[in-house]
């Protein structure tokens, strides 16, 4: 049988079932797991959203849905339960991003690497800027999504993975150990990343960048200073006018629009269809990145592969660093291929 709409009303027909057997009872009868994300919030109560559509579907349809029929997230079950005006919240809040935990980093370094208390007029501050900061959509946070304990418990998961620490490590994820890393490693950049996070939000000209914003094309970038910092980057480079002008002046001063790094030309490749084209990459690093106008000794014209390799590992080396490597690896290669040898003096090489 194929799967047909449900109503407002067949909903709360299930959750008056529900109610009548109890949540555990109920979930059982139909062959259901608890929500693991989305439940639905009515009347002061929760319900489990997958379950409870898939078994609404019976008053209208004949049958209930099995959990194999249904997908219990966004698209299927949680847009059902929207369009019939039902609240939709999550179980739990989702996992920290990087920047968040760039924030949150920043607060315990400057305690002297010691957790602080939800108490702490300093959580208090963190929390706030992590709402600002709204790295998930409204739908996918929980009623305590990034509140002062949340907040204060993120800086004891972080402060007990410092080297230094005389206890045992809490339950924090690897993300928490990675960032810790990149303050230690890189105290004085990353303090620099978090203060430009702080000053972004605070006033406005930083915007959030959600999960599903994330371009493909940003996959495999490596940014220890975080996701919104590095789309600030990425719109100063895909800035059309500042191409143009950088392109421009290069033009007028009798260059060619080559790669700086590896000297790869476009035009000489793909002729007419490659003319004009070249990619810019903005040089200042993310940490030193403030509001300031962005000056074409600022912008490097390379090669879509170049721009690639320079934005995938941190940290991210500048063009004539990433040149450096090229012309090293060009010379281990040609080092590597065998030199023919030379037939001694007098001999006669008969051809075949």
């Amino acid at each position: 049988m194929e799967k047909g709409a449900i109503s407002r009303d067949d909903v709360l027909k299930t959750m008056q079932e529900y109610d009548a057997l109890g949540g555990s009872e109920f979930l059982n009868l139909y062959g259901f797991k608890a929500a693991r994300k989305f439940l639905i919030l009515h009347d002061g109560k929760e319900y489990d959203s997958k379950a409870i559509a898939a078994v609404a579907h019976k008053h209208q349809h004949g049958r209930p849905l099995t959990w194999q029929e249904l997908s219990g997230g966004v698209g299927h079950a949680v847009d059902w339960l929207k369009r019939e005006g039902f609240k939709i919240g999550v179980s739990r809040s989702p996992k920290w991003t990087r920047d968040e935990l760039i924030l949150a980093c920043d607060v315990v370094t400057r305690n002297g690497w010691q957790g602080l208390s939800a108490s702490d007029p300093r959580i208090a501050e963190l929390s706030e800027l992590l709402q600002l900061l709204g790295a998930y959509p409204p739908e996918e946070r929980a009623a305590e999504y990034r509140n002062r304990n949340g907040a204060a418990l993120k800086t004891m998961n972080i402060a007990s993975f410092h080297p230094d620490y005389p206890g045992t490590p809490t339950n924090g994820g690897q993300l928490d150990r990675e960032v810790l890393q990149d303050f230690l490693a890189r105290p004085e950049e990353m303090a620099r990343a978090a203060a430009l996070l702080r000053e972004g939000l605070r006033s406005g000209t930083l915007q959030p960048v959600l999960p599903e914003d994330d371009g493909a094309d940003d996959d495999d970038v490596s940014a220890p200073e975080g996701r919104v910092l590095y789309r600030r980057h990425l719109t100063r480079e895909r800035n059309k006018r500042l191409r143009l002008k950088k392109i421009t002046a290069v033009l007028k001063k009798g260059g060619i629009l080559a790669c700086e790094v590896c000297a790869f030309d476009f035009n000489a490749v793909y002729g007419e269809r490659g003319q004009g084209y070249i990619e810019c990459h903005h040089v200042v690093p993310l940490h030193e990145a403030g509001e300031g106008t962005t000056r074409l000794a600022d912008l490097a014209l390379i090669c879509s592969n170049c721009h690639r390799m320079i934005h995938r590992c941190a940290p991210w080396p500048t063009p004539a660093e990433l040149r450096e490597l090229v012309q090293e690896q060009a010379r281990v290669v040609a080092a590597a291929v065998p030199k023919p040898r030379l037939a001694p003096a007098g001999t006669h090489l008969l051809a075949t």
